[in-house]
């Protein structure tokens, strides 16, 4: 038996520095034998060869990757170091899924040791010996405006760097031996000098070296709070935030100029081309992307969180083979979209849109079902403190089912969706339980048919459709089935209590109707609650309550029922959305408004008569006024529509003649146009003295 290893060297080995000092050293004799390789043919060509070894096959094979056939005593080193008891431990984050039941992972094998510096050492030999990317700074400033733009704000001091001694490969490899240290020892305390020099390199030479120790000393400061062997320390808050700062803002600069990738016509991106280069730095930018989410999920100051996330954002086309990365990113970038501040929000969303245009579908895939399931859990519950942020991610997130290259994976997200929306209703009218009724009465039912409104609105403007040659949507077929929906849901439950629920359905297909303009016939629905409002069954209990916000409220509380304060603003509510039914498109340019007006018109005298001879029970004069007020501009319409239609001589059948002669017609020169522009503008204003008053800023609210 031979004789047993110290105690030092065994647990020298079990620490997991040997397998690195033994790959530094031989990486360090494959470079040397590459340069005395390159030496000795420099000397051949010039005629000056005078006598040694040729480089054999066996050493040019090992230069490109390793000898031709490996020794059996070679193999079992080998096999000795790459065993399990060997392996350092990986600070990976299990990515997890959207929900469960998703697909599985998809990964590479060479994500299994990307938190490994050892690892890293290959990128030193991309670089050419003795060739410099020098870049002026004048150049800079032409071709990268907008980084030379940054380092004059934030980095001033790089630009004017003079060292004593120009800094070349030897001082960069003079440097700490990153992470090489033993395990008992205290990691180097990283400097603003050290900082510096790699900025330098980056800037002037686009330097691999320096971006490789930028990007381990950024893992530390990633990994700082944690009880995990780092190659840096950082006790400085000025060098952890300049360090974190220079790692966000020069890694996509230098990827960029090593393996670009490309841009698409159609608006998306191509991943940089498979090569040797592109190969050996995937370990190293996997490694940053995932120290950046762990950062990302530590950080606590706005500006920097921002900066994260939108640098992160310009590495997606290299991360985009990784479906582990992808899935692990958006899955933080959701969760910033539905709970961070505003600015956060927006810089989150352009990041989820920058995953959707990759050319991947299943990215995409992946994409749109995430941005709707996370808008529907945000959604749950509903006040004057959220509603603007649930406003904001549905307004982004009709932005990524919009997209033209997006329509027909968005049609079949879409149609699965409004298909279960319209199973719910289906099965609430068949239980008529009240347990049934919650399944439809609920704010996540109304959040997601306002959402599905906005999307097809963005998707089938005829404004933006006449822009881009007539062409109609992939998603216009879906416009019936949601509209069939919405009004069946207000179908479901008559009752009083539930017309606010009923208001929101009318005000998503109102912007429905504005966009696409596809008549609906909404006047019977709004008419119900004007008549209700107005009607002298409908007792007029005092009440010293506060007017019912309509916008955040689904359901009307149990003191407001039958009150006077709770119709009149049902009634206001509802005659200005009915003047809004009057002055989109479809109503107020038809030919045919005299014909529609009417049933309507009659139907609101007769309302206001009854409230005239209810007596006492009567509603007040603001509700009457306000109805008699639409009457009158509704009148003044149609004889404006009358008088315009008196020189036509084409039939009623004629529809390409009807058409031309409605598409003539100025909205907003129309009598209900100029009503309800006023109209908004009022409503507008208030609107913003209640949210100031709201935030406690001692507005006063006028009557």
């Amino acid at each position: 038996m031979g004789k047993k290893a110290p105690k030092s060297a065994r647990k020298f080995a079990a620490s997991g520095q040997l397998k690195k000092t033994i790959d530094a050293r031989r990486k360090h004799q494959q470079i040397k034998k590459k340069m005395q390789s390159k030496k000795t043919k420099q000397d051949a060509q010039k005629g000056k060869y005078r006598s040694g070894p040729h480089a054999s096959d066996d050493d040019e094979a090992e230069l490109e990757g390793g000898p031709k056939a490996s020794t059996s005593k070679a193999a079992s080193v080998n096999d000795l170091l790459n065993a399990k008891f060997m392996d350092e431990s990986d600070d990976q984050e299990d990515a997890g899924s959207l929900e469960e039941g998703s697909e599985s992972d998809q990964d590479d094998g060479d994500e299994d040791a990307f938190e490994d510096e050892s690892e890293f050492g290959d990128v030193d030999e991309l670089e050419d010996e003795g060739e410099a990317h020098v870049l002026e700074l004048q150049k800079l400033a032409e071709k990268d405006p907008e980084f030379y733009k940054y380092l004059q704000e934030n980095d001033r001091e790089l630009l004017e760097f003079r060292p004593d001694t120009e800094m070349g490969d030897a001082d960069i490899d003079d440097d700490a031996s990153m992470g090489d240290e033993p395990a008992d020892e205290k990691a180097p305390s990283l400097t603003l000098t050290q900082l510096t020099k790699w900025q330098k390199a980056l800037l002037d030479h686009r330097s691999l070296k320096a971006l490789r120790k930028l990007l381990i000393a950024f893992r530390a400061a990633a990994h700082m709070n944690e009880d995990t062997p780092l190659a840096w320390s950082i006790d400085s808050p000025s060098v952890y935030s300049k360090l974190v700062t220079t790692a966000l803002r020069y890694t996509p600069v230098v990827l960029q100029h090593h393996i670009p990738y490309k841009e698409l016509p159609n608006g998306k991106f191509k991943p940089p081309t498979q090569n040797k280069k592109q190969k050996t730095l995937q370990k190293l930018i996997l490694s940053y992307f995932h120290n950046a989410i762990h950062l990302i999920s530590q950080l606590t100051e706005t500006d920097m969180i921002r900066l994260a996330v939108t640098e992160t954002a310009k590495i997606v086309p290299y991360i985009i083979t990784s479906r582990k990365a992808v899935k692990l990113y958006l899955k933080t970038c959701l969760g910033l979209w539905s709970s961070a501040e505003d600015s956060i929000r927006i810089a989150t969303f352009l990041a989820i849109r920058r995953l959707s245009t990759a050319s991947d579908e299943s990215i995409l895939d992946m994409v749109l079902k995430g941005t709707y399931l996370t808008l529907v859990r945000s959604s749950k519950s509903t006040s004057p403190h959220t509603l603007p942020s649930i406003n904001l991610m549905k307004n982004s997130a009709s932005e990524i089912y919009s997209l033209p290259f997006a329509q027909g994976a968005a049609y079949q997200h879409a149609f699965g969706y409004i298909r279960q929306l319209a199973i719910l209703l289906r099965n609430s009218m068949k239980v008529k339980s009240k347990e049934g009724f919650k399944q439809v009465y609920n704010w996540q039912y109304v959040h997601s048919i306002d959402f599905w409104c906005i999307v097809l609105a963005r998707a089938c403007d005829t404004e933006t459709r006449a822009e881009e040659g007539g062409a109609e949507s992939e998603l216009k077929p879906l416009i019936y089935p949601l509209v069939q929906v919405a009004l069946g849901a207000m179908k479901l439950i008559s009752a009083s209590r539930s017309y606010p629920f009923h208001l929101h359905l009318l005000r998503s297909l109102l912007h429905l109707i504005r966009h696409t303009g596809i008549y609906v016939p909404l006047a019977p629905h709004l008419l119900a609650i004007i008549n209700t409002a107005l009607s002298p069954s409908h007792s007029r209990k005092a009440a010293t309550l506060r007017p019912l916000d309509l916008e955040t409220n689904i359901r009307a509380p149990q003191q407001y029922l039958k009150t006077r304060v709770y119709a009149e603003g049902l009634a206001e509510e509802a005659t200005y959305l009915l003047a809004e039914w009057f002055a989109v498109r479809p109503v107020v340019s038809s030919i045919a408004l005299p014909e529609i007006a009417f049933p309507v018109v009659t139907s609101l005298r007769k309302a206001v008569k009854g409230a005239k001879s209810a007596g006492s029970r009567a509603p007040s004069g603001k509700e009457v006024g306000v109805i008699k007020g639409l009457i009158e501009r509704v009148e003044d319409n149609v004889k404006w529509t009358e008088q315009k239609r008196k020189d036509v001589t084409f039939a009623p059948g004629k529809m390409a003649e009807v058409e031309a002669w409605e598409s003539n017609v100025k909205v907003d020169q129309t009598p209900l146009g100029k009503f309800v522009k006023v109209q908004r503008k009022t409503r507008e204003n208030r609107r913003k003295l209640v949210d100031k008053a709201r935030v406690g800023e001692d507005e006063i609210l006028d009557e």
